[in-house]
């Protein structure tokens, strides 16, 4: 499986046509906002570790050296 931000976003934007769907009430309402809170709990961990991927990157190409190795979460 391969996901990218783009894809994270647009389940974002899934999330809220959902909560914004007049016609849910109740439970199920109660259910979706329960949902909404673990996407965006998980959505701001990946947030959080693509701006710590990006951060070592651009430390990367500001100090790299011979002996400066790039992380392995950086090469793929």
């Amino acid at each position: 499986m391969r996901n990218t931000l783009g894809d994270l976003n647009n389940h974002l934007f899934a999330q809220l046509e959902r909560l914004s769907d007049e016609d849910l009430a109740g439970d199920k309402l109660t259910e979706e906002i329960e949902r909404a809170k673990a996407v965006t709990s998980v959505a701001n961990q990946i947030i959080s570790n693509g701006s710590i991927v990006l951060q070592a990157q651009k430390f990367y190409t500001e100090y790299k050296s011979k002996d400066l190795q790039k992380p392995k979460m950086l090469e793929g």
